[in-house]
């Protein structure tokens, strides 16, 4: 099979790779760009650890060709930070303690992102929804959504 030539732009910079034409993004990502951020819990789209998203839209890395991402603006967890300065949602993890072995924490902070990018004063119950897709073992899910809702009021220059 021959390999085909990819051309995206992966937080904010362009990248080219070159993959087969069943090779997941997810797979593209860690093994050709070396963006291990994104984890592989499933393979089936039903975790939510390999979390991105493709022109600003969530998706599950696990289900979507390298080849689809030609032409696309993808944001992984590395584009999460500016620098050395974390984004308020990875300091609130940190904060609250939402966050044990890491294998689900890269995708809930993409998901997280990208609600609060929509909907910038979500309910608990909103938040709870859109994060039903992302599964974690460790936590269990109270300082997870502690968290996304002290980052979101802070965004939103609410006091704590």
């Amino acid at each position: 099979m021959s390999k085909i030539h990819v051309t995206t732009t992966v937080n904010g910079d362009e990248a080219e790779f070159l993959c087969e034409p069943r090779e997941t993004l997810l797979d593209c990502l860690r093994d050709k760009l070396h963006m291990t951020g994104a984890k592989e819990g499933c393979g089936t789209g039903d975790c939510g650890a390999c979390s991105v998203t493709v022109d600003g839209r969530l998706v599950c890395s696990c289900l979507m060709l390298g080849v689809e991402a030609e032409g696309k603006e993808i944001t992984t967890i590395e584009g999460m930070a500016e620098g050395d300065t974390l984004h308020p949602l990875q300091r609130k993890f940190i904060e609250h303690a939402a966050l044990q072995c890491g294998v689900c924490t890269p995708g809930i902070l993409v998901a997280s992102k990208a609600l609060l990018e929509k909907n910038p004063d979500p309910s608990e119950e909103e938040l709870r929804y859109w994060l039903a897709g992302n599964l974690c073992r460790c936590t269990g899910y109270d300082k997870i959504i502690r968290a996304v809702m002290d980052a979101a009021a802070e965004m939103r220059g609410e006091a704590a």
